[in-house]
């Protein structure tokens, strides 16, 4: 597995395909390996770099504490690493939220911005439910099995668990076979999502941006479409139907057609 260092520890990701840059940023609790549906249609047409953020998969946390400020300059690093000037940049719930707070920092490295099941500054309501996740991390010591009882059931609808319970635990059996997340870094990287606010500084965002929610999404709901296309200039909001936070699982055919739609269009319109 590719490796790079940077800011004081070894950041690894995997890479496929050849063309522009596209870097994919996974959620909370999750590596690379999240994007394994989507790497191959991506990598059709873009160099494809899906990495470990810093206290993740196989990426140590270092010295450094997980912070929003640190992901986003490792992100920086990372793209000075594979010798870009700018990239397209995809982030999934907790990695959008690095992808906007990037772009936002620095609009002249950014080509194109996906922002999937993500949101643009938590609630009352959000930062109440990723606390209680705090809480069942503490208390089973164990990340993986903390996102299985008590993240999941956020993540996918209740048809889904009632009317696909293999589909279920195949997500399940996956989630156990990737690197397990320590427990300290897994309240860092929560802490961020509590803390996450970067809606005042969207305005500065200057690539073409589509941001994605499934219709069903109880956590990083429509509810946040308006302030997101209200601030960023150049923005398009897809719903995918029948869908709760991770319709890049759950109807992986539509997502990677809608989403990949929009990459296309962003190489054609250079």
């Amino acid at each position: 597995m590719p490796e790079v260092q940077i800011n004081g520890t070894t950041i690894h990701f995997d890479r496929q395909g050849e063309g522009e840059p596209l870097i994919l940023i996974p959620f909370l609790t999750a590596d690379h390996a999240c994007f394994a549906f989507q790497l191959p249609a991506y990598a059709a047409e873009f160099s494809c770099y899906a990495v470990d953020l810093r206290g993740s998969g196989a990426t140590p946390r270092g010295e450094r504490e997980c912070t929003m400020r640190q992901f986003v300059e490792d992100v920086g690093a990372f793209v000075d690493s594979i010798g870009a000037e700018r990239v397209h940049l995809t982030g999934y719930s907790l990695g959008g939220a690095i992808a906007m707070s990037f772009a936002a920092a620095y609009p002249e490295k950014v080509r194109s911005l996906s922002l999937h099941s993500t949101w643009p500054r938590s609630d009352v309501f959000l930062q109440t439910v990723v606390a209680s996740w705090q809480v069942v991390a503490e208390a089973l010591g164990d990340v993986c099995e903390t996102a299985i009882r008590a993240i999941f059931p956020w993540c996918f609808t209740p048809e889904r668990y009632a009317e696909q319970p293999d589909f279920i635990q195949g997500i399940i059996d996956f989630s156990r076979s990737r690197p397990n997340q320590r427990v300290a870094d897994f309240l860092e990287h929560s802490g961020t999502v509590i803390r996450h606010d970067v809606l005042e500084a969207l305005p500065k965002i200057d690539a073409p941006t589509q941001i994605s929610f499934g219709s069903a999404d109880v956590v990083t709901s429509t509810r946040f479409a308006e302030p997101f296309v209200g601030a960023i200039p150049h923005a398009e909001v897809v719903i995918f139907e029948d869908c709760s936070h991770a319709p890049f699982l759950e109807d992986v055919e539509t997502f990677n057609s809608r989403t990949l739609d929009f990459l296309k269009r962003c190489l054609s319109a250079q």
